[in-house]
This record gives C-alpha cells, structure tokens and sequence, in this order.
C-alpha cells in the first residue's frame, strides 16, 4: 500500500508531525537515518517521501546520518519517486554557503560573507574584514561556534580556547554583522511552497551571538520548545515584499517545506541569512493565534499520497 514515509535523524521532532497524520488516519512509516542499508537496484516502495534530516545530526552522534540521506534520496529520484524536500534542498539544509549563493543569485540580499578552509585561512580573513563581525560553522548545529568577533585578537583567542570546535565540514563563514534597531528577527513559515505566517523571534537573550542563530543558540529557544513560547509571536497580519521573493526561489529550487529569517538594518535594509529546511513549529505561539503549522503540513502530504 502507498503511503507516506518521513525521512528522518530526530524523532523528537517527528512527535508533533506523526500525531497530525494519525489525527488524519494518514498512511505513513518512519524511516530512521541513523544507521541502515539499502539496494540501489532495487525499486523503492511506492509512496511519497518527506525528507527531514537535520543539519544538527552530528551534534546527537549521528556525524554521517545527511550523507546517507542524500544517497537514499538520490536512489529514491532515480525511481521517479516524488520526494518532497529532496536533493536540492538537503544541500541547502547542510551548506549554509550553498543558501547564501542561491539567494543571492536570486536577488534576496544576505550579509557579506567568506567561505573559509582552515585555520590559517581563517586568520587571514579575518585580519582583513572589518570588525565587529560574525564567524560560524558551514554547516549549522544549534549555533554551534556562532561567535560575534569585535577584533581581531578575539578570534585568536577563540581558535585557542576550550570553547573552539572545529566545523564538522572543515568550513567555517565570516559574516558581516548585521546591527538592528530593534531587538528580533523574523521567521517566515511556508509550506506546499505557499506563505503560512511570519514569526517575530526576540533577539533579546543572546542577541549579541550573532544576528542570524540568536533565536536557536540553546535547545531551549528551539521553536519547537513550549518553554520559549514568550520568545516567538506570530504576526497575523503580515506583508512584505520578501514574501514573494521567497515563494519564487523556493519554485525555483523545488523547495516544498521551508523558512527564510531575515533581519534588518538601521536604513531598514532587510538581510536574509538563513534557510531552515527541517522546520519546526510553536505550539504556544500557535494557540494563541489559532494556526497550526503541523496540521497543514499534514494535510498536505496526505493531499500528495492521494
């Protein structure tokens, strides 16, 4: 029988997702990528597949669990199997450098940024950027080493300190630091690549990490944690431009599920600096304002298995 199966390395974050679809009666399986195996020559099982690997997997000993995803959804389009999520955007989910170049490409302003391999490299970029600046890993993890920079003998510290940890990928991003007028950054939530809603997310505990991760430095402000409720409002009425922007780049890359975070300027230039391709939703912020992302998202691929 057709049914749906989540691609997945967190099955925490799965929770919210799974009740939605049994509310549904949806046919649906689990696949782990935590460890496992496959025959390429194989067909796969019919269905519909939702990919949900996090770019966080190494930071739960799961170092290798995006590789193996990206051979299994490769196996999975050599079949012609729809695959929501697929190639394109694992790549996206794990490269922040990967973002920044399809953004720009599309016209969506991003902070000035460097790609950087290896300490020495990073040395010398940095005796070359303005400060205050931003360095952070490629590949994100609950804002592991996003650190604000105010000179260059901050970084020399850092490369030498307890708190160091080299990137799981060998790349490490030097960013323009964005300074805000106000305190937050804003989330917007698509999914079937159509605009759900705009998140205000406070900046104000750990605001001076960095004007991109603040909102996701700690497990406890992930969005998905009831406990942070009163760090994310949902804006009910929301325009901006971005927003259409957005809707055209995630066609253009076939991105079904995703959210953009983009800060402004004192001149009110509005930078976007991220793309969360394993989105989660708060469930507090939601009741308030009686919208609920993961019901959508079910609905949605119950109307894709159909």
């Amino acid at each position: 029988m057709s049914r749906i199966y989540i691609i997945f390395e967190n099955e925490a974050w799965s929770e919210p997702l799974i009740h939605e679809l049994e509310k549904l009666g949806a046919a649906y399986e689990m696949w782990p990528m935590i460890e496992g195996s496959f025959e390429l020559l194989s067909a796969p099982p019919a269905g519909i597949y939702f990919n949900r690997m996090s770019a966080s997997s190494h930071t739960r000993n799961h170092r290798y669990s995006p590789e193996y995803t990206g051979c299994i959804i490769r196996w999975l389009e050599s079949h012609n199997r729809r695959v929501i999520n697929g190639g394109q955007t694992l790549q996206f989910e794990i490269s922040k450098a990967a973002q920044y170049a399809a953004l720009s490409s599309s016209g969506i302003r991003i902070p000035k940024t460097s790609v950087v391999l290896g300490e020495t490299a990073l040395l010398d970029a940095a005796s070359k950027t303005h400060a205050p600046f931003i360095i952070k890993h490629n590949r994100a993890g609950k804002g592991l080493s996003v650190n604000l920079i105010n000179d260059f003998a901050e970084i020399e510290s850092f490369l030498n300190s307890d708190n160091y940890q080299p990137p799981v990928d060998g790349l490490w991003l030097i960013q323009q630091y964005i300074e805000s007028p106000e305190p937050f950054i804003t989330r917007v939530e698509f999914i079937d690549g159509q605009f759900v809603y705009a998140v205000k997310v406070s900046t104000q505990q750990g605001y001076e990490l960095c004007p991109a991760d603040s909102c996701i430095t700690e497990d406890t402000f992930c969005p998905a944690d009831s406990q942070a409720s009163d760090k994310f409002e949902i804006l009910t009425e929301f325009d901006h431009p971005l927003i259409d922007k957005y809707e055209h780049f995630l066609k253009a890359h076939n991105i079904d599920v995703a959210a953009f975070e983009f800060i402004h300027d004192n001149d009110n230039n509005h930078y976007t600096y991220d793309i969360n391709t394993n989105t989660n939703y708060n469930a507090e912020a939601e009741n308030k304002v009686g919208i609920f992302a993961m019901r959508r998202l079910a609905r949605f691929l119950a109307r894709e298995l159909d």
